[in-house]
């Protein structure tokens, strides 16, 4: 089975960094956002810090 994948469906060849804000709603609810896409969002109990 084959797949089409539009230009605009396929990732992004740019070094475009999408801006990620995060606020936290209450104590430990943590809520994702992308910056210009109001419809899509990720809310978490648990976030863990990255290091480098």
């Amino acid at each position: 089975m084959s797949a089409t994948v539009n230009p605009d469906e396929s990732e992004s060849t740019d070094n475009e960094v999408p801006t990620v804000a995060v606020c936290e709603t209450t104590p430990g609810r943590v809520v994702f956002t992308e910056d210009g896409n109001s419809d899509g969002w990720i809310a978490t109990d648990l976030t863990v810090s990255l290091s480098r």
